[in-house]
C-alpha cells in the first residue's frame, strides 16, 4: 500500500514537472509553440527575411547562420539558407541545405544551384520530380529538363582558342547590340540582362538546344543551353534582325565586358583583374537568374533601393513611387517624354549613389508600372536599372557574376579626374540615348516565363518606332517590361515563388 502511494506521488510529480516545463520555454529560450523554433532562432530567420526582401545579402547571410546554429534542422531556416546562398551563386551551399527536405520548394532550389553550378543530369533528377507535383506549373524548368537530358557528356560554357576576343558593338542608341557568330552564322545579339538563359529566335529553332557561339575569329564559346522565343518584335523595334538575346548566365560565365559608349564588347576565358578605378558594386540573383543590384536614392537612414538590372529596357533608371519620395525629387519638375506613354514622365534625382559613385542628377522615369517585375519576385524591388545607366560606364562582370565593375567614361569625367557632378555636373543621357528617340522599355519574361517586349522601345537614329504587333510569350527569368501586361502563368509552386 505505501508503495502504491509512492509510485501515485512520484507519478504526480513527474506530472507537475512537465506541465512546468511546457510552460517554460518563452521566457528560458526553448522551442516556440507555433513554429517549433527557439524565439533566438526565431529572431535570427525574422532578421534574415527582411534582409534578403531588402537585398541586403551581407547581413542575411550573417542572420540566418545565427539561425541554422540555433536550429538547424528547421525546414523554413534551412529553405531560406538555400535561398540567400543561391541568390549569392553559392551552388553547393544551396544543394547542402536544400538536401533530404521533401516538397517542390526544395527540389526548386536544388535543380536551380545543379543546373547553374554545371551539374545538368541532377539538375534535370531534381527539375523532373519537382515537375511531376500537379501544383506546380515551370515552363523553365520543363525546357531546361528537356536541355539537360539532351546534354549528358556536355561541359556548358568550354571556352576554346583565344584567351580574350574583343568584338565592335553597333550603334543603336543605348541597346547593347552584339554581333557574333550562332553556330557559324553571323548574327546581331542583344545583351539582356533580364533574361536566365540564352535565348534564340524560334523562327530558326524550335527546340531548346546546345549550341555554340564565337566571337572575333579566335574565340568559341561550346556547349551554351539555349532556349527559344520569338525575337520579331525585338528585331522590329531596333530596326536589325536579332537572333539571340544573350542572358546573365551566359554573360558570367563568359565574364563580359560591355563599354556602350565605346562600342566594344569582351568575352574572356577567366576572370579579369580588377580595373584600375573601378567602383565594385555587388550583386545577387533571385532564384540564381534574376540580376539584383543596390544603389542609395538619398544619403538618409532609409535611402537604400533594391533595383532589377534590365539592359532591355531603355531608360536610365525607373523608381516606384515610395522610392522617388525617399529620394527627395522635386515631382512637379518631371515632365512628359515625346514617344513615352502618357502616364510615364522624366525627371532627375537630386542623389544617387551607386557603389562608390556619387552621380547625382540622373535622370529616372515616374510610371513605369512595377507591378509585374514586384509579382515575381520575393524582395523589396524599388526600380529598374536600364540600359540607359549602364550605357554610362564600361561594365565588366567580376568573380563569375558576383559584383559588377564599374568605370566611368573619361569623357564624363571632370579636368581634375572627378565626376562631373562634382565639377557642375551634365545629367546622364535621357532615355534611348543620344539619337534614339524617346525612352523604351523592351522587357524581360516572367519568372521563369513572360512576353516579349511591348511596343514603344526605341527603333536607333530614326526616332520612337510605330507600335509593334503583340507578341508570344517567352521564356526567361525577369518579369513582364514596364507598361506590358504579363499572361503568363504561374510557374513555381507557392513557396518557390514567394
Amino acid at each position: 500500500m505505501r508503495h502504491a502511494r509512492f509510485q501515485a506521488r512520484h507519478a504526480l510529480g513527474m506530472t507537475a514537472a512537465l506541465m512546468l516545463l511546457a510552460s517554460m520555454p518563452a521566457a528560458c529560450g526553448g522551442p516556440d509553440a507555433n513554429s517549433g523554433r527557439a524565439p533566438v532562432a526565431d529572431k535570427w530567420l525574422m532578421r534574415a527575411k527582411a534582409a534578403y526582401r531588402s537585398g541586403d545579402l551581407d547581413d542575411a547571410s550573417t542572420a540566418i547562420d545565427g539561425a541554422l546554429k540555433t536550429a538547424p534542422r528547421d525546414t523554413e531556416t534551412r529553405l531560406l539558407g538555400a535561398r540567400i546562398a543561391l541568390a549569392k551563386l553559392e551552388y553547393n551551399e544551396a544543394i547542402k541545405l536544400s538536401e533530404g527536405i521533401p516538397g517542390s520548394d526544395a527540389l526548386a532550389l536544388r535543380g536551380r544551384a545543379y543546373w547553374y553550378a554545371g551539374d545538368i543530369e541532377k539538375a534535370a533528377d531534381d527539375l523532373e520530380e519537382m515537375l511531376r507535383d500537379p501544383n506546380v506549373k515551370d515552363n523553365w524548368a520543363k525546357e531546361v529538363a528537356k536541355l539537360a537530358r539532351r546534354g549528358q557528356g556536355r561541359h556548358p560554357f568550354a571556352i576554346e582558342g583565344a584567351v580574350v576576343a574583343s568584338v565592335e558593338m553597333p550603334q543603336a542608341g543605348p541597346a547593347l547590340v552584339v554581333p557574333c557568330e550562332l553556330e557559324g552564322e553571323r548574327i546581331l545579339a542583344l545583351v539582356a540582362t533580364a533574361m536566365g538563359e540564352l535565348m534564340i529566335d524560334s523562327s530558326n529553332r524550335k527546340e531548346p538546344a546546345w549550341v555554340n557561339l564565337r566571337f572575333g575569329e579566335k574565340l568559341e564559346v561550346k556547349d551554351v543551353p539555349a532556349l527559344t522565343t520569338d525575337l520579331s518584335n525585338i528585331s522590329r523595334q531596333l530596326g536589325a534582325p536579332i537572333k539571340a538575346l544573350i542572358g546573365v548566365n551566359a554573360l558570367r560565365h563568359m565574364h563580359v565586358t560591355f563599354d556602350r559608349r565605346g562600342s566594344q564588347f569582351v568575352v574572356r576565358k577567366a576572370d579579369p583583374s580588377a580595373p584600375p578605378d573601378a567602383s565594385k558594386v555587388p550583386l545577387f540573383y533571385v532564384r540564381g537568374g534574376g540580376m539584383m543590384m543596390r544603389a542609395a536614392v538619398s544619403n538618409k537612414d532609409d535611402g537604400n533601393a533594391l533595383l532589377f538590372v534590365d539592359s532591355s529596357a531603355f531608360y536610365p533608371l525607373a523608381l516606384d513611387d515610395a522610392a522617388l519620395k525617399r529620394s527627395g525629387a522635386d515631382l512637379t519638375q518631371f515632365r512628359n517624354e515625346p514617344g513615352a506613354p502618357a502616364t510615364w514622365k522624366l525627371g532627375m534625382l537630386p542623389y544617387f549613389k551607386l557603389g562608390t559613385l556619387d552621380l547625382p542628377m540622373v535622370p529616372a522615369m515616374q510610371g513605369a508600372p512595377m507591378g509585374e517585375y514586384k509579382n515575381n519576385f520575393d524582395v523589396d524591388l524599388a526600380g529598374v536599372v536600364g540600359a540607359g545607366l549602364l550605357s554610362a560606364f564600361r561594365v565588366t562582370f567580376g568573380d563569375d557574376g558576383r559584383w559588377l565593375w564599374l568605370e566611368v567614361d573619361p569623357s564624363l569625367m571632370g579636368p581634375q579626374g572627378q565626376p562631373p557632378q562634382q565639377q557642375g555636373p551634365e545629367p546622364l543621357p535621357p532615355p534611348g540615348g543620344p539619337g534614339s528617340g524617346a525612352p523604351g522599355a523592351m522587357p524581360p519574361s516572367g519568372p521563369p516565363v513572360g512576353p516579349t517586349p511591348p511596343p514603344g522601345a526605341p527603333k536607333g537614329p530614326a526616332g520612337p518606332p510605330k507600335p509593334a504587333p503583340k507578341a508570344e510569350p517567352a521564356p526567361g527569368i525577369g518579369p513582364a517590361a514596364p507598361g506590358a501586361k504579363s499572361n503568363a502563368p504561374k510557374t513555381e509552386s507557392k513557396g518557390a515563388a514567394k
